[in-house]
């Protein structure tokens, strides 16, 4: 390998190396999945209201500071410049150039100027810069300039022999690169030839600036050229070196007049004025890609970065600046000090230094210092390091063990004994002493060995100590500090983690999510300060870690959104509170190890996981700023959730389905530290400020009818936005509640109450009636009930009578039989007696009785009576039947048997046999079908 390239590669490693180490500005990546669009953006531009313009390979793209939003081109193609003038955004793309406009609904609308003018273009022209002077706009494609008079409306076109590479603004000159012709100024809409000289044909330009009286060529490939005298010399700075061996594609000369450089492989490199390199920042350290495609300063002077993949923004005016330990030699920093002229770094790794004032030289560690590092504390001159295997003396680059403790967390003062210490380790409380002007460990306080992290002297033998996990103690120490004599668990805070404890101003100070809280010696116990306890809130709480500053005497805490600080005033003894924006999730620190330390003057470092931050209070400068409703849309949900713009300029009155609305607002901030908060309400629903948020939207879902104003602020840190956007707009009642509709309403209840009456007065009157004729009718039934009763009453008594009759019909025959049968048994008897005449007349008269047809008068008249019409019916169907017949047939009708007739017939039971046969034949009845049961159903 030749030498030189020996040399230039050692070069370029220590370089890299250097970089590594640098402490460079805040960089905030936007990628392509970030603003929705392809890789590659060719040109950036900023708008009065502070918008971001890029062109990209997918279209315009628009940042407002919370949203990208991308336009197609008109034709579809690639964007390649982007230029705003007053409050249009020119655009060139391919055989295309024209403006965009903002319409009232915040969107922006394309105006194609080539097509109003009638442009013919040439084959595949594209325009690739656009720069505006006096009353015209240039458009640059690589064959031509158009030349449009924004008064005149017309345009010229001026031409060249070959390319035109570049085209650019000095002053209030417009100049261009002819490849390999020379550059030309333009003059009265004319080229004019400044010079061919070799240099300029031989490379290619970059730029051309006026820079201290001259005119500067910036070459891609070597360097700088001066104009002097007509004649090009070399611009003689130590970045040459670097230069010549670095493409160069795209630059700025910056507002405070030192150069930006964009590569073509290599990111980005910032030049003193002098031509000094500042710092060089690429994708190893920061940057998304290395091809820097266009370079641009925006109003507030951060950098953007139009690249091969992606979009930066460097905050280079950032109070803010990064170390990034990228490669891990260093590890998380959990304490730093300057210290006789060393920045010294106590992290997870070991102890580290290098010299204060150097931006370039690495962190170097300090032999015998590997392992976790607690705390730096100066004594005296002296620089204590507490560290997990001890307590270590620092002097310069070298450090001695001198306490063999494990864990010393930290070590504090005792008042009144310069000689003695009090340190805080793993297993509980030490003191060292000096003697002999070396420190040494003197004794192990006995009786306490809990972990102490925090703690703090009380007075010369009392000490508070703070453990997170097992609460807060109040030790009362023996005179020789040898032993404990009490131990108080206090109970007037609770034990909390990532709670600390800390002197500050002669007063111990207990911080956790539930305040800061002061001890009061004559109450012995904390009261809850309410100044202090501003510092953060439950909701923002990530630690309760403060740490002093002695030097500034300022008392610092973190939370979620912001690091504070608490400085003394001068003209009052309330303390000023001031709010830093840094949020936790970009401070990538260790919570509950939260450090910060002033390096020097009002420069300080915090400490993070991988490296640390320097922030510098001085550039801590307010500016104003303004929070913008970007866009109002409505919807209903009758077709899902697609929303319809409005327009802002006018009251929205909308109708009563078009209730759901949301609301877009931004503020233009682009401070990759300096995150934007929103607050906002709307009154007519909601009468309450919402909580701050980092959301730049609001939507408000189901509005009922009525009158809103909805308003917006937004804050930077503890800043609050100038302004407070509004807009009123109105939700129109549903028709069914409209004026009309109510009125109807009210003509449906009259009409309605009007026929409700008169159908009630028909319903009550058919009630009445009915009523009526329900009564009538329960008359009705109650009389016919009645008269059924007194049928019942009637049949009743017919049937008692028949019953009667029955049982007189009964009697009457049982007694005729009885009597038939007591006169046939003394006749039988008279006949058993010689033969007597005078018994002869008594067997006559028997016989006469026996015979006599009144008998049966009087049983046929009580038989008709117990069973009427039996007679008449049965001669009826037999009229050949004899009295007899019909007297046999009565007898039978009583269900007597032939030995029951036989006596009331006077003759035997075998002549009742034969007469009940003769009755069947002349009733012609079956021999199988029994008289008795024919004669019983009749």
């Amino acid at each position: 390998m030749k030498p030189t390239k020996l040399i230039f590669f050692l070069f370029i490693f220590c370089a890299c190396v250097s970089l590594e180490s640098q402490e460079q500005p805040p960089i905030k990546v936007y990628s392509p999945s970030d603003y929705k669009a392809e890789n590659q953006n060719w040109s950036i531009s900023q708008s009065k209201g502070k918008y971001i313009y890029a062109a990209n390979n997918k279209g315009l793209l628009e940042f407002n500071g919370a949203k990208w939003t991308l336009y197609t081109s008109l034709n579809q193609s690639t964007i390649r410049s982007v230029e705003v003038i007053d409050n249009s955004i020119y655009t060139g793309s391919y055989r295309e150039f024209g403006y965009w406009n903002r319409n009232n609904y915040g969107k922006l609308e394309y105006t194609s100027l080539s097509k109003k003018l009638n442009i013919s273009f040439l084959d595949d022209e594209e325009i690739w810069k656009i720069i505006s002077i006096d009353d015209f706009i240039l458009f640059q494609s690589l064959s031509r300039i158009y030349v449009f008079n924004q008064k005149n409306k017309n345009y010229s076109i001026i031409e060249t022999n070959s390319t035109i590479y570049r085209m650019f603004k000095v002053n209030e000159s417009i100049y261009f690169q002819s490849v390999k012709d020379g550059v030309y100024e333009i003059v009265n809409g004319k080229s004019k030839l400044i010079s061919n000289n070799r240099i300029l044909n031989e490379n290619l330009l970059v730029n051309i600036f006026y820079h201290n009286g001259y005119i500067l060529f910036q070459t891609e490939d070597n360097g700088f050229y001066q104009l002097k005298n007509n004649a090009f010399k070399k611009w003689e700075v130590s970045a040459n070196n670097v230069l010549s061996k670095i493409r160069i594609y795209s630059s700025i000369q910056l507002k405070d007049k030192s150069f930006l450089l964009g590569s073509v492989s290599n990111g980005i490199i910032h030049l003193t004025p002098q031509g000094d390199i500042n710092y060089q920042i690429d994708q190893t350290n920061g940057l998304s890609n290395n091809t820097v495609l266009s370079v641009f300063e925006d109003v507030e002077n951060n950098i953007w970065l139009g690249l091969e993949n992606g979009i930066n923004c460097i905050n280079i005016k950032s109070p803010f600046r990064i170390y990034e330990d990228q490669q891990g030699n260093v590890g998380s920093v959990n304490a730093s000090i300057n210290f006789n002229g060393y920045l010294y770094l106590g992290t997870n790794q070991g102890l580290f230094y290098k010299p204060i004032d150097s931006n370039t030289d690495e962190f170097k560690l300090i032999e015998g210092t590997q392992g976790a590092v607690w705390c730096l504390t100066t004594i005296e001159n002296t620089l204590f390091c507490g560290h997990n295997s001890g307590t270590f003396i620092v002097e310069g680059q070298g450090a001695t063990l001198v306490i063999d403790a494990q864990g010393t967390w930290g070590i504090k003062k005792i008042d009144g004994k310069d000689d003695l210490l009090l340190q805080g380790n793993y297993n509980g409380l030490n003191i060292i002493e000096k003697v002999n002007g070396k420190w040494q460990l003197k004794n192990r306080i006995n009786g306490f060995d809990i972990s102490s992290r925090y703690f703090e002297m009380l007075n010369t033998n009392e000490v508070i100590v703070s453990h997170e996990y097992k609460g807060v103690f109040r030790i009362k120490l023996e005179d020789d500090l040898m032993k404990v004599k009490t131990v108080v668990q206090d109970t007037s805070v609770s034990k909390g983690a990532k709670s600390s404890l800390i002197k500050y101003q002669g007063n111990i100070l207990y911080a956790y999510d539930e305040g800061v809280f002061k001890y009061d010696t004559n109450k012995q116990k904390f009261i809850k300060d309410t100044i202090y306890s501003k510092l953060f809130n439950k909701e923002d709480f990530t630690s309760g870690k403060l740490v002093v500053d002695a030097e500034s005497d300022k008392l610092w805490s973190f939370s979620n959104y912001n690091v504070s600080y608490v400085s003394p005033r001068k003209l009052s003894n309330i303390p000023n509170i001031n709010e830093i924006s840094l949020p936790s999730s970009l401070r990538n620190d260790v919570s509950g190890y939260e450090n910060i330390t002033n390096v020097k003057d009002n420069l300080y470092l915090y400490g993070t996981s991988q490296g640390y931050i320097l922030i510098d209070l001085d550039k801590m400068i307010s500016k104003p700023f303004e929070v913008n409703i970007t866009s109002i849309s409505i919807s209903t949900y009758k077709h899902g959730y697609k929303f319809n713009l409005i327009d802002k300029s006018l009251k929205g009155d909308f109708k009563s389905n078009e209730n759901n609305i949301e609301f877009e607002f931004s503020t233009p901030e682009f401070e990759k530290y300096n995150i934007p908060e929103y607050q906002f309400k709307l009154n007519g629903i909601y009468e309450e400020w919402s909580q701050w948020s980092t959301n730049s939207n609001a939507l408000f879902e189901n509005l009922p009818y009525g009158n809103y104003t909805f308003y917006v602020k937004s804050r930077l840190g503890n800043q609050i936005s100038e302004n407070t956007e509004r807009y009123e707009f109105t939700i129109e009642r549903p028709w069914y509640i409209s004026n009309l509709a109510i009125v109807g309403y009210i003509l449906f209840i009259l009409l309605f109450s009007l026929l409700m009456h008169n159908i009630y007065k028909q319903y009550y009157k058919r009630q009445r009636e009915k009523l009526l004729h329900k009564t009538q009718r329960e008359l009705e039934l109650k009389e016919l009930e009645n008269k059924e009763q007194l049928m019942r009453f009637n049949n009743d008594k017919l049937r008692q009578d028949i019953e009667n009759k029955n049982r007189e019909l009964d009697n009457s025959t049982m007694s005729l039989i009885k009597k038939n049968e007591f006169l046939n048994t003394i006749k039988k008897e008279l006949q058993k007696t010689r033969d007597d005449k005078n018994l002869k007349q008594v067997i006559r008269i028997i016989d006469k009785n026996l015979n006599n047809t009144d008998d049966w008068h009087a049983f046929e008249e009580a038989f008709n009576n117990a069973d009427k019409d039996f007679l008449k019916k049965i001669k009826t169907h037999h009229p050949s039947l004899t009295s007899n017949d019909l007297r046999l047939c009565a007898y039978l009708r009583l269900n007597l048997s032939s030995k029951e007739i036989a006596p009331l017939l006077n003759i035997s039971s075998r002549s009742v046999e034969v007469k009940r046969y003769r009755l069947r034949k002349k009733m012609n009845l079956e021999h199988d079908a029994s008289l008795t049961d024919y004669i019983l159903k009749i």
